[in-house]
């Protein structure tokens, strides 16, 4: 690819947010076309409207719309050499792998929840998604889109299992985790190592909303940690950083190090996308499971149940030597479970 690449996504995306920090660190040549609700025009629509939508050659030449930030991070670790976001060695790429996901179909749960279930929150979410849209919209067309809009939304946060129930976990949960986060990148700067990688992506575009865009989650991240609200900040723009191969965590100082953080995936994560994925073989709409010893029931994703095949093909595709060494960092944290069969 010689030209720039075209893409189309907004600010309140966090699928956006974690593109735009990985074109700027991979030093792709790019042009972000703001997203106003329409396709640019001169580009095809995709099949499902989602953001960041890429428009990108097929094998015949032909520009077509492509969607989901986790494929298309892992076609362009193909198609460009160098500063690549996946770590070399087998195990730390399953992790990493791993803890993406976890930022992707986890904690977009407390950015939605965040964004729509305090009166704050969704106050300030909704005039912001129209002008993020458009800054020339009049103010009377702008307030009675958002409106609508914002409406919209929150009659919509059972979706992500959002409600009087699970509120308290999913609020526990991001504490928990930004208290991690904190502590995981005083060690070496990133969640891997000193390098990013597609795990610090994900987790960055969810926090650009959690730590910056909506007002509770704001104040609870900075309350916590300063150095997790300044590490949104140096993530946005990574393009002078100069990695080293060996920038990522020998693997007996990930297990460790990873330790916290895997655990916490095992409490929240891991059992909302085991029911889910067996909920969605059964051909069933909806699931219920327990996390932190609480009811959770919410519409199933036969896309989380997807991406949890994916995780589990590139275990079992592993080596037996290294899917043993990810069974031993793995012991105890409640991901283990991920890999049953």
């Amino acid at each position: 690819m010689t030209n720039p690449i075209d893409f189309m996504g907004a600010a309140g995306s966090p699928y956006t947010r974690k593109m735009l920090a990985f074109m700027r660190y991979r030093q792709i040549p790019y042009r972000l076309h703001w997203s106003t609700g329409q396709v640019p025009e001169g580009f095809p629509k995709p099949k499902v409207a989602l953001l960041p939508t890429y428009f990108l050659p097929d094998q015949s030449g032909d520009i077509q719309a492509v969607t989901d930030s986790t494929p298309l991070i892992r076609r362009f670790e193909k198609d460009f050499e160098g500063r690549s976001v996946i770590p070399t060695h087998p195990v730390l790429s399953f992790l990493n792998d791993l803890i993406e996901d976890y930022g992707d179909e986890w904690l977009t749960k407390a950015m939605f929840h965040y964004r729509w279930a305090h009166e704050a929150d969704y106050k300030n979410a909704g005039p912001l998604l129209i002008f993020w849209g458009s800054s020339t919209i009049d103010d009377e067309m702008a307030t009675a889109m958002s409106d609508h809009f914002s409406k919209r939304q929150i009659d919509r946060l059972y979706v992500v299992g959002s409600n009087e129930t699970t509120a308290a976990i999913i609020e526990a949960a991001y504490a928990r985790f930004v208290d991690i986060l904190n502590d995981l990148t005083k060690k070496k700067g990133f969640v891997l190592g000193s390098r990013p990688s597609s795990a610090d992506f994900a987790i960055y575009g969810q926090m650009t909303q959690l730590a910056i865009a909506e007002p509770t989650s704001a104040k609870i991240t900075r309350d916590i940690s300063a150095r997790v609200r300044a590490w949104v900040d140096r993530v946005e723009d990574l393009s002078g950083l100069a990695p080293k191969e060996d920038d990522w965590f020998d693997l007996d100082i990930a297990g460790n190090a990873l330790k916290p953080l895997l655990s916490e995936i095992g409490r929240t994560y891991t059992p909302v996308m085991l029911a889910n994925a067996k909920a969605v073989m059964a051909g069933e709409k909806t699931f219920e499971t327990i996390v932190d010893g609480a009811r959770w029931a919410q519409p199933c994703f036969k896309y989380q149940a997807k991406t949890l095949g994916w995780i589990r093909d590139v275990y079992f595709n592993l080596s037996q030597k290294n899917q043993k060494q990810v069974d031993d960092i793995l012991s105890g944290t409640g991901c283990e479970a991920l890999l049953e069969t």
